[in-house]
């Protein structure tokens, strides 16, 4: 074939390629020797695509054919591939378009008939991040929300669990037990107050609970203001690309996405014992209730459990902990222990080694609990005014319809696999939060990962989330605070010969003067002594270990070692600085105890 070199030539040869992606579903313009056209055909093969391919190399005017490509699309390189007359782009854009499902759509000419290239089910922390990032990328978005209300009838706005029923009623509860410890140490610091001091439940419930309303209509007018559209109705699948929106009404209402995230979270789990739904509250009922608790007991040894429990404590309440195994499953269980000794010095009773049987009322307000020993069998029978369950927390994936959308879920648990992008089974479908198999379940977690999902989607960014060394604290009335591997897991992974734990009790100055805790909070770090002792564990035991935590765990993402602790000055006198000066090693056996300053 002779070179195109006038202007009809030119009109010749576009009308030519024109033809071949007019007339063909799949067009690949190709060179037989490039491995990334050789991976776009390999592509096709598998998924059974029949696609037409011209070898530029092999063909007399290839490079005339390049040319009028470039002119035509823009693209020099090849494969230059076009689906269904769209043109695609090269290897890169196809193979994400096939791990995005957007490829399948252009593959059955669906590509402009859904509603929205978006939408996100679930309005927590981690589903508010993505819709909003989205938007500003200039996706069609939707937010589809609605809180099942739990046994006893509660229910919230939008926001999810952190700010409704998790973190920020937990802290400020949590805050309003610091607070009775602080009046105490005030005397001995010299104030002098005569009146009975107490504390008004119902005070501190209605003011959290304003402070959390006003959170809700801040979402609202956040999505509102990011032209997301916000749909307060329960989400299932019907079809792959297509869900089903009832509203508390009863109505329905269907609406097509080219993607969908799943960001529905999780609920407290009950016991499965006669009673446990018709007496006991959980966690999601505990921020909301109309007055005091009274005598409770707690059944549960979670995070959520000691959290609650202490809080309470600290509010006067009479508390007690039935644990059936283990404290804080999962932390360093050194910490864990220390904390859990802590609450027990200052007035919370467990119950160890036992489970629940049954619950019964005997009157409005009081109620019986028997529960049995995992060890002994001996029955326990006591009297509660309130019984908390804080057991753990199921997925909510098993009403979505996700077998409609042939998603896969983990049967037992209800959690969903997926790859390091937040990529389910299903190519356009998406999960992020506290429903992904073998992730962390923390607020700021879901919230990078919905940011970072959205800017890989429609920004062309490519940083993933970071499920390593995320640091976090348990907000029990000792705060305890930690960055990467507990204990037993750093031993596990590395061997006890290649692992150095440095620790330290401390005083902080503050306990001083009231007396008292002396030498209960606790530093511990674990370096890897096959890696320049770089820290691969930290944990603290004190106060204020959210804002200690948080420092570390920045120095743990630029890989500090013992060595930088070590010649890093300490800001004195603080609780922090004593990571900068730990000495003694857990092998050695030194004594632990500090005095003075």
């Amino acid at each position: 074939m002779p070179p195109v070199e006038n202007a009809g030539g030119k009109s010749e040869l576009k009308s030519r390629i024109q033809g071949l992606i007019d007339s063909n579903q799949v067009m690949v313009f190709s060179k037989s020797y490039c491995p990334f056209c050789i991976k776009v055909k390999d592509l096709f093969r598998e998924l059974k695509v029949d696609c037409n391919v011209v070898e530029l190399d092999l063909i007399d005017d290839g490079t005339n054919y390049q040319e009028m490509l470039l002119e035509m699309t823009g693209q020099k390189t090849v494969p230059s591939v076009f689906i269904n007359k769209t043109h695609l782009g090269g290897c890169d854009k196809t193979l994400q378009a096939h791990k995005d499902g957007s490829l399948q759509q252009l593959l059955s000419g669906e590509s402009e008939k859904y509603d929205y290239d978006l939408i996100v089910i679930g309005g927590g922390s981690g589903g508010l991040a993505c819709s909003k990032e989205a938007a500003k990328l200039g996706k069609k978005v939707m937010v589809v929300d609605y809180v099942v209300p739990t046994p006893k009838g509660t229910t919230w706005g939008l926001g999810g669990t952190c700010v409704n029923v998790g973190c920020i009623p937990k802290k400020l509860m949590h805050q309003t037990a610091l607070l009775s410890t602080a009046m105490q140490d005030a005397r001995k610091f010299g104030w002098e107050f005569d009146e009975a001091v107490k504390h008004n439940w119902d005070t501190m419930r209605s003011a959290i609970n304003n402070y959390i309303g006003s959170l809700n209509w801040g979402y609202r007018v956040a999505l509102r203001d990011k032209d997301v559209n916000y749909v307060n109705a329960y989400a299932e699948f019907v079809e792959p690309h297509k869900i089903k929106a009832t509203n508390k009404k009863g109505k329905e209402t269907f609406y097509t996405a080219a993607k969908f995230v799943l960001a529905t979270g999780e609920r407290p789990r009950y016991l499965g014992v006669p009673g446990d739904k018709e007496y006991c509250i959980t966690s999601d009922d505990l921020f909301y209730l109309p007055h005091c608790p009274g005598k409770t007991l707690v059944i549960g040894a979670s995070y959520v459990a000691l959290e609650c429990g202490g809080f309470l404590a600290g509010l006067g309440i009479d508390v007690t902990v039935m644990v059936r195994s283990i404290l804080l499953r999962g932390f360093d269980q050194d910490m864990a222990n220390r904390a859990g000794e802590h609450m027990e010095e200052h007035g919370v009773k467990f119950l160890r080694k036992y489970i629940p049987v049954k619950i019964e009322e005997l009157e409005a307000g009081r109620l019986k609990v028997t529960g049995k020993s995992t060890d002994t069998g001996e029955i326990f029978e006591g009297e509660f005014n309130t019984v908390l369950i804080a057991v753990g927390r199921d997925a909510c994936t098993d009403k979505l319809g996700l077998d409609k959308a042939e998603v896969k879920v983990n049967p037992k648990n209800g959690k969903i696999p997926v790859s390091d992008e937040e990529q389910t089974n299903v190519p356009h479908i998406y999960a992020i939060g506290d429903i992904l198999e073998g992730k962390w379940e923390l607020t700021p977690v879901a919230i990078q990962a919905g940011k970072l999902l959205a800017r890989r989607l429609y920004g062309g960014a490519t940083l993933k989330c970071d499920y390593v060394n995320v640091p976090t604290t348990v907000f029990t009335p000792l705060e305890y605070g930690c960055c990467g591997l507990s204990e037993e897991r750093a031993l596990e992974l590395y061997g006890q010969e290649n692992v150095e734990i440095y620790h330290s009790l401390f005083w902080p100055l503050e306990f001083t003067v009231p007396g008292r805790d002396n030498n209960k909070c606790y530093a511990k770090i674990l370096c890897n002594k096959l890696d320049n002792d770089r820290v691969i564990g930290f944990h603290y035991l004190g106060p204020n270990a959210g804002e200690v935590t948080q420092g570390f765990g920045i120095a743990m993402k630029c890989g500090v070692t013992k060595d930088q602790l070590d010649v890093t000055i300490g800001i004195h006198p603080t609780c922090a600085e004593i990571f900068t000066t730990m000495e003694v090693t857990k092998k050695s056996g030194g004594s632990l105890a500090m005095s003075g300053c």
